[in-house]
């Protein structure tokens, strides 16, 4: 799959207020001020070619949400990976959350929840059996959503981040989303 600019971009909006933003799926001209969102809000910074190849692998789970100005506020990603089962040494499709940033005035209106919930249904289309993520142990309203969405912690990766701090790996079975 490849992006192109006649790829229809769908448009989401399950927000109590549509005039606060409304969430869409990402295109390449977006890509730059996802990229400034990620360096602003998140320690961890990506080269413009992995946003890129994952925009075209994944068009429909790579959603951003925009302000009534045309702003790009925040972004989510994902990819599918073959893995084994956390239950069973069979190989599943696992739809890995690769990343969510919201900047910093966005926070606590449900930017978050609503690119999460979209884009979770959206990558369903990809015939996944899994969700899995990981989040810094001290990202405590991060942890809490992903629990308000039934992800449970599996395990703690040591040393995680290139900082030397841990992630709890978190999964959800798909038939329980």
């Amino acid at each position: 799959m490849t992006t192109n600019k006649e790829t229809k971009t769908n448009i989401f909006n399950n927000t109590n207020d549509p005039s606060e933003f409304f969430i869409r799926t990402c295109s390449s001209e977006d890509l730059d001020e996802v990229i400034e969102v990620n360096e602003k809000e998140l320690p961890e910074d990506y080269p413009y070619f992995f946003y890129k190849s994952i925009l075209d692998d994944f068009p429909e789970c790579f959603l951003v949400a925009q302000n009534k100005h045309g702003k790009i506020i925040a972004y989510i990603m994902w990819r599918v990976e073959k893995a084994p089962s956390a239950n069973s040494l069979k190989y599943i499709n696992k739809a890995h959350l690769v990343s969510i940033a919201v900047s910093e005035g966005y926070r606590r209106k449900g930017v978050a929840k609503s690119l999460l919930a979209n884009s979770m249904t959206a990558i369903k289309k990809y015939k996944i059996h899994e969700y899995v993520l990981e989040v810094r142990v001290s990202n405590y309203t991060a942890i809490r959503l992903y629990e308000k969405f039934n992800y449970k912690i599996e395990s703690i990766k040591k040393n995680y981040y290139r900082d030397g701090e841990n992630a709890y790996f978190m999964t959800l079975d798909v038939n329980d989303y």
